[in-house]
């Protein structure tokens, strides 16, 4: 939940309804308003600055208890040495949904303003029956930073400028089954019918453990994978597996090969008065598919199968609180073509309804690896408002 959020809310009337009673609301509004400042410092050449300012509405209007329909709406204006690139206002209005429900109302002399729906569906609930459909989240992932399980939104581990991430254009039926236990089924069209994806999935939790079954097709591939979920003497473990095994031989002139991804994660919160926190993960990808270049990897959308350009990833973290309203985090990855990236964050609460995020990050490596070709530091400051 957004700190600070409020809902603008309209009152249902209930005929009859019991005195002294709230009667239920019908529609919620809320989002932010962020302004972020990047900084770019390539090795041996000139800094670039770019600058971002976000908007975000969330809307959710309910018919009745069993039926409601959401929309989010990110608008964003993106102005700076990046905007002024050939092709960059192309880039930001890319929409890779079955609906392109993106447009750049502005693109010239360097300035970019785009709006996106991604998130737009109808949700129906019954007793244990679900139904959505349009465009939303599909978050099949039980780790928290590398997800082979999540064959439908997967996301970089860098964007930490999107929070809600990206939603699918999907129908979704769901029942449950008894104590945190389910059936998803889903279908993805796509523009190619031969990237339409589908999969179901079986949630259950077993001795305290959540785990999960899923198959289908995912673009591609045919795809099969697990997952599990639980603590160990106060540690969190969560790891995902998936086997991608393609439909055909190859695609616009590339060879497609089977191929492995599994990921596990551990955490441990020591608290105390700094409320210290680490984190761990390690990605294996049998055959991983590399890039042209590190700018490709990083902006373009990935995939579960391409979450890594070499066989094994290293991630670590640690956080700890400064201060009640200040937290600071490190972080890096170790990737085994000699890349490498090293990370700082610090988050402050200015106010109730405003914070201040202010992030370093570097990325670097050996001369022939795909960051050390490519090294650079960039620099974000960013302050928000939520409404």
């Amino acid at each position: 939940m957004l700190a600070g959020a409020f809902s603008l809310s309209v009152m249902a009337q209930v005929p009859g309804g019991i005195p002294g009673l709230e009667p239920e609301q019908d529609w919620d509004l809320n989002g932010y308003v962020k302004y972020m400042a990047t900084v770019i410092l390539p090795d041996g050449q000139s800094e670039g600055l770019d600058h971002l300012i976000h908007q975000r509405f969330n809307f959710e209007y309910r018919f009745n208890p069993d039926v409601r329909f959401n929309v989010g709406m990110r608008n964003r204006l993106l102005f700076g040495d990046s905007a002024e690139i050939p092709g960059f206002g192309q880039l930001v209005g890319f929409d890779p949904g079955y609906m392109d429900l993106t447009t750049n109302w502005l693109d010239k002399n360097g300035v970019v303003g785009t709006t996106q729906f991604d998130r737009l569906y109808l949700t129906w609930q019954h007793q244990d029956w679900q139904l959505q459909t349009g465009r939303f989240r599909i978050n099949w992932g039980m780790a928290t930073l590398w997800n082979p399980n999540d064959i439908f939104n997967s996301y970089s581990i860098y964007d930490f400028d999107y929070e809600e991430r990206a939603g699918s254009d999907a129908v979704m039926v769901s029942r449950k089954l008894g104590f945190a236990s389910s059936v998803d089924l889903v279908y993805s069209p796509s523009r190619d019918s031969e990237l339409h994806s589908y999969a179901g999935r079986y949630f259950f939790n077993r001795q305290g453990w959540d785990i999960q079954l899923l198959a289908g097709k995912s673009g591609l591939d045919n795809v099969v994978g697990a997952g599990y979920a639980g603590d160990i003497k106060g540690a969190g473990f969560r790891g995902e597996v998936s086997w991608f095994d393609p439909v055909r031989d190859e695609w616009r002139g590339e060879l497609l090969t089977s191929t492995s991804v599994a990921s596990v994660e551990v955490d441990y919160s020591f608290g105390g008065k700094r409320n210290w926190m680490a984190r761990a993960a390690l990605l294996y990808i049998s055959d991983p598919q590399e890039p042209r270049n590190a700018v490709v990897f990083l902006n373009l959308p990935l995939t579960a199968r391409t979450l890594s350009f070499t066989k094994l990833s290293g991630y670590a973290d640690a956080s700890f609180d400064i201060s009640p309203l200040s937290r600071l985090t490190f972080s890096g990855t170790y990737y085994d073509d000699g890349s490498f990236f090293v990370g700082a964050s610090n988050t402050y609460s200015l106010a109730d309804d405003w914070q201040m995020l202010t992030v370093i990050q570097r990325f670097d490596g050996s001369s022939d690896s795909l960051f050390g070709q490519t090294a650079n530091t960039q620099l974000f400051w960013q302050v928000r408002w939520s409404f």
